[in-house]
């Protein structure tokens, strides 16, 4: 039997990842774009692919896209992913299906977001304003070219009175709102846009209904409340009228069913801000509770080949929903009985849902496996006989060895627990193996048995690699997932006890070659680890945070994660401050002994570079070996979304730190 070829660090850049599934109205196409890296160009590019009767094919070549809508049976909405017109614009095409190639169609006066079509001429739309100049999407070429010079001219400064005044993936927010514009496009092409909300309110999640849309909203000046209130435009009367005018809980995700209105939302008293949202039925007399789930109802298993993306759809007379059960996905369908809303599994599988559509006959989705990178599936309306659609990967890993994710079933803290061990190819129990931990971010994201490509890189290298889903994980409920006030007590518990399971399991493995990383969540964890144990010989903190001070200061969502997450009442006063100190990693770096990688965006506005700056500094004045990577340009999602040349290199950081430290 020839041997397989190893999985290479640069196979990265040649996956093709699709997303964005949206069957047209009579359900005979289901388009979709793939995503590919350009590696020489340090970029990506969105094709728009196509499939019919079983078969599907690239319908896009000279223009990088991504799809809108369905204009009609046969006329694709798309969006030009580069190449403005005119900054702060978002140019449309259109393309008929039957052949020919995308001509241009609209230009949308600003950044466009959300994009719901009402009927023949009419969309809904969410866009981004400036509070100090909300209607800038009126403005003429000249106007426009003016206020351009104007700000290039202030393109060094930053002015902020608001928080959160970054966000991360989108930069300094302050002063910024997403509003709700109504488009109307008729005939001749001409756009006319009309803006529904007030300046300073931010909204967004429309969802359509004939001639009726819903959508949430809150007003606010000086700080974002986590609360919003609920809104209905009407088309006929062309007015918006508030449906839910109370600022207590968070909502979104509208769907209606039988003409009655449901939503997801969550109160965020019981479990914090990681609360689960219940299903509830919005009346006259306010929200009343019809599901109360005990999983998550979306996907929150990780991966790094696998793109996000829509995972609801209603019909009027169902509701369907990705849910996480335990280290996986599932699709509920959710029906009304007797005034509440019954919950039935119609597909359930390991591995991961990425983004799902649905037409009269057919369930379209994006899967992922353990031995499979993400690819398109059709299965029928019950949620049977599921049927790979796309082939996009398969020349990638064609003769490739992939690990399989072996099964550690372990107790700890009272706690049954379940991990994952992957072995390079041709294991022998009687060698010895250099081993890494990997701790996923979150902390409420899960593991599951899917392809996860830097494992799969760190194998071929020779390591044994083992993950595992700790408390404060999804996929078990709320009680599971909450570790407020207790971070790196519990949690940390389970990793250690998974880490003594795993080497029970495979005693072979070298204990002084033993390593662990983490992200985000993670990275807090391998800062709380190297203060706390000095077992592993080598460890890489990314994306990190190390003190939950500064944290709730300076991150996109730190004034309420922070304190919710350490168990604070607040932010200020010495109680509180002793709360969040007590959960810094940063406070026990004197206690630290192993040596330790850094690596941060320097547009991380969620885990933002000064949390990795002060726990390396904190080891670099102990003499602790130490080393900070600093990827320019880049934000929290490096690793999953990150330019492709800054994905290699973090992927040569860490594997070349390991390397050093076991040889």
């Amino acid at each position: 039997m020839a041997k397989l070829k190893k999985i290479q660090k640069d196979d990265l850049a040649i996956y093709r990842i699709p997303s964005g599934l949206k069957y047209s109205p009579s359900g005979e196409y289901l388009a979709f774009q793939v995503k590919r890296a350009d590696v020489e160009k340090n970029e990506y590019h969105s094709d728009v692919w196509l499939a019919r009767d079983g078969e599907a094919k690239q319908v896009t070549w000279s223009i990088d896209a991504s799809v809108v809508a369905w204009k009609d049976e046969h006329t694709l909405i798309l969006r030009r992913n580069t190449k403005e017109t005119k900054p702060g614009t978002t140019d449309l095409y259109l393309l008929d299906v039957r052949g020919g190639e995308a001509a241009p169609w609209v230009t949308i006066p600003f950044g466009l977001g959300q994009f719901e079509q009402m009927d023949e001429t009419h969309y809904l739309v969410t866009g981004s304003i400036r509070v100090d100049d909300p209607d800038a999407f009126r403005d003429d070429e000249e106007t426009r070219k003016k206020k351009a010079e104007e700000k290039k001219a202030e393109e060094d400064y930053h002015v902020v009175d608001e928080v959160p005044y970054w966000f991360n993936g989108a930069g300094y927010t302050s002063g910024s709102r997403d509003a709700i514009f109504l488009l109307t496009i008729d005939g001749t092409d001409k756009l006319v846009a009309k803006r529904l909300t007030a300046p300073t309110m931010d909204a967004g999640g429309i969802r359509i209904e004939g001639h009726k849309a819903y959508f949430y909203g809150a007003t606010f000046k000086g700080r974002r409340s986590m609360y919003n209130k609920v809104f209905l435009y009407d088309l006929d009367t062309n007015k918006v009228e508030t449906v839910y005018g109370k600022m207590d809980h968070g909502i979104g995700g509208f769907f209606e069913i039988g003409g009655k209105l449901y939503a997801s939302a969550s109160d965020m008293k019981t479990y914090g801000v990681n609360q689960t949202s219940d299903l509830v039925r919005i009346d006259e007399d306010g929200l009343k509770m019809m599901y109360r789930p005990e999983v998550s109802l979306y996907s929150s298993v990780i991966g790094d080949t696998a793109e996000g993306g829509g995972g609801t759809y209603c019909d009027g007379k169902e509701y369907l929903t990705f849910a996480t059960i335990r280290d996986h996905n599932a699709i509920f369908r959710f029906r009304p009985n007797r005034g509440k809303l019954v919950q039935e599994t119609i597909w359930e599988e390991d591995g991961m849902l990425c983004s799902m559509d649905v037409s009269a006959e057919a369930i379209a989705v994006v899967y992922q496996d353990w031995n499979h990178v993400a690819e398109v599936y059709v299965m029928d309306r019950d949620g049977k006989n599921m049927q790979r659609l796309t082939n996009l990967n398969d020349e990638a890993l064609e003769e490739r060895y992939i690990a399989k994710p072996n099964r550690v079933d372990y107790t700890s803290c009272g706690m049954d627990m379940r991990g994952w061990v992957l072995l390079p190819e041709n294991y022998s129990p009687k060698k010895k193996y250099p081993a890494i931990l990997d701790v996923h971010g979150g902390p409420r994201c899960v593991y599951g048995e899917t392809f996860f490509h830097e494992m799969q890189y760190w194998v071929a290298e020779g390591f044994i690699v083992f993950f595992t889903n700790i408390k404060g994980s999804d996929g078990r409920g709320d009680d599971f997932a909450d570790i407020r006030g207790a971070y790196g007590t519990t949690d940390f518990q389970n990793l250690m006890d998974f880490t003594d399971a795993v080497l029970e399991s495979y005693p072979n493995i070298d204990k002084k070659k033993l390593c662990e990383t983490g992200g985000s969540y993670g990275g807090f964890m391998t800062n709380w680890i190297i203060g706390h144990t000095d077992r592993f010989c080598a460890c890489a903190s990314q994306r990190s945070i190390s003190n939950w001070i500064s944290f709730s200061y300076i991150s996109d969502i730190g004034a309420e994660f922070g304190p919710d997450q350490c168990g604070a009442k607040g932010l200020f006063g010495t109680a509180n401050h002793e709360q969040l100190w007590d959960r810094s990693p940063l406070k026990y770096a004197d206690q630290v002994k192993t040596p330790t990688l850094f690596l941060h965006s320097d547009e991380d506005y969620r885990c933002p570079l000064p949390e990795g700056m002060q726990m390396m500094q904190a080891l670099v004045a102990r003499g602790i070996e130490t080393r900070l990577i600093v990827f320019k340009g880049e934000n929290h999602e490096l690793s999953r979304s990150g330019k492709p040349k800054h994905r290699l290199r973090r992927l040569d950081e860490i594997t070349d730190w390991f390397k050093k430290h076991i040889s």
